[in-house]
């Protein structure tokens, strides 16, 4: 992993652009904006996937694997993710021929200028919360430009070029880089402390938010309901501080939130409300309509006509997706790689699945997430799924910790019944499609590659009936169900 160095100068003109990683949704989101500001583009990145030949088709030249004779004679700057490694030969040859060799943020950066910024920042939430603000602005008639860490589903994108002065971002914490920006209105969904292998302790973390927060040029969003966004709010010294949430003193807050069904909701601000609806599921999203109803309201629109604004968001890729359906059972996707995350997915799927039961295919993302994090993440898969597969550690940008492996967290269910840890993707896949019964959910959570797996659950959905996994059947029987809905 290469730490970025926020304090390199930013060119002051780019004509061509390598990409080290270009393949990631942030990544090629940027490539794709410097294609349409008229600049050359090239990247590199360790598989082939549809974000590489959609750039291809778009014109330009990437490349599968990493290798020097990859960086073009005539590139002036390279862009780099922070989980490529210090031996990366691309990396290495731009440095030695002293091209400006650039965080992915520093490049986000150079493309904002000196644009009206919202920053959309949190341990969980930012994607969701972006993508409605994005699209709201839309069908209220503005044009900005954005950035999203997840393609927005009805846009078939995680970024566009706009026409107006609004560029709405996620802005990532994990690595401090959200400090970089000149923000002008920045919304906080959470501050749920992670990513400490960066900040090292609590405290920094808080820190950091209180410092993105303060130097928001014009207004600071902020959730009333988290525990560490208050922590965070009662440090603040800005002028002009809106909260939002379920709390009875939220200045934009969320009541009547109702699940069954498609989610809906009351917003009350300045003594009107307004009664919305959503397609996405989920109390949570409630929640994060909430904080972009807010922002939209901090930028000068109406209250009906930012809740109506917000309604049409129809999710992000990644985010409670569904892939298929094979046998009854259906399979989805969902990003979620932190504790709270995963109990706001499961929650969500609980309140859709009617009779059915939810298996989840966990995948512990990185070594260090894992070590501090195990049995929280027991915890809240045992709480809320009536049985979970654990795969093994996608480790990401970081080494093997000797003793971690996904076994930590199947080790600390209480019942051992409701958990099943498969290091082995196909036999995970197989397990998984041997106990499904017609209507269950199979949800695969993490943000590594996890999403791989689901063809192969699919295809076994179609070669093995429900019991064939003998006794352990009896782990997803009638009565766990009922112990994962007790909540």
């Amino acid at each position: 992993m290469i730490r970025p160095d926020l304090s390199l100068p930013l060119p002051a003109d780019i004509t061509a652009a390598h990409f080290i990683g270009i393949g990631g949704s942030g990544m090629s989101g940027l490539a794709r904006m410097f294609l349409d500001r008229g600049i050359r583009v090239s990247g590199s990145d360790r598989a082939d996937s549809a974000a590489l030949q959609d750039l291809a088709a778009r014109g330009a030249t990437v490349f599968v694997g990493h290798d020097a004779s990859h960086l073009p004679d005539d590139a002036d700057t390279v862009v780099h993710t922070g989980a490529i490694w210090p031996e990366n030969p691309e990396f290495l040859l731009a440095k030695e021929r002293g091209l400006h060799v650039i965080h992915r943020s520093q490049a986000l950066h150079w493309l904002i200028g000196g644009r009206r910024l919202v920053a959309v920042a949190g341990a969980h939430g930012k994607t969701t919360s972006t993508g409605m603000i994005v699209t709201a602005l839309r069908d209220l008639g503005e044009d900005p430009t954005f950035v999203n860490g997840g393609v927005i589903a009805q846009l078939g994108t995680s970024s566009g070029t706009g026409s107006d002065d609004l560029f709405v971002i996620e802005a990532d914490e994990s690595d401090g880089t959200f400090l970089l920006y000149d923000t002008s209105i920045a919304l906080i969904t959470n501050v749920d402390p992670d990513h400490l292998d960066h900040w090292g302790t609590r405290e920094a973390f808080y820190d950091a938010f209180v410092r993105f927060a303060d130097e928001a040029r014009e207004a600071v969003v902020i959730s009333s309901d988290d525990p560490g966004a208050r922590r965070v709010a009662a440090a603040l010294s800005h002028r002009n501080v809106v909260s939002f949430g379920e709390a009875p003193e939220a200045d934009v807050r969320v009541t009547g939130i109702a699940t069954d069904g498609p989610v809906s909701f009351t917003i009350v601000h300045g003594g009107s409300s307004v009664e919305g609806r959503l397609p996405v599921p989920g109390r949570h999203n409630a929640v994060n309509a909430a904080g972009a109803v807010a922002v939209l309201v901090t930028l000068g629109h109406g209250l009906e006509a930012a809740v109506r604004a917000v309604e049409g968001f129809a999710g992000t890729i990644r985010r409670f997706e569904l892939h298929g359906v094979e046998r009854g059972v259906s399979v989805y996707d969902d990003y979620a790689h932190h504790p709270t995350e995963v109990a706001a997915a499961l929650s969500a799927a609980r309140t859709v699945v009617g009779d059915g039961r939810i298996i989840a295919l966990h995948q512990p993302h990185t070594y260090s997430r894992t070590q501090e994090m195990f049995r929280e993440f027991a915890d809240v898969l045992e709480q809320h799924a009536d049985h979970t597969v654990v795969l093994d550690v996608y480790g990401a940008r970081e080494d093997p910790i000797p003793g971690v492996t996904g076994e930590l967290v199947s080790d600390a269910f209480q019942d051992p019944g409701h958990v099943h840890f498969v290091a082995d993707w196909q036999a995970a896949a197989d397990y998984t499609a041997e106990v499904a019964r017609p209507g269950d959910y199979v949800i695969t959570l993490g943000c590594g590659n996890v999403y791989q797996i689901i063809p192969q659950v699919l295809q076994a959905l179609t070669l093995h009936g429900p019991g064939a996994a003998g006794a352990s059947e009896s782990a997803v029987s009638d009565d766990s169900a009922a112990h994962g809905a007790g909540e």
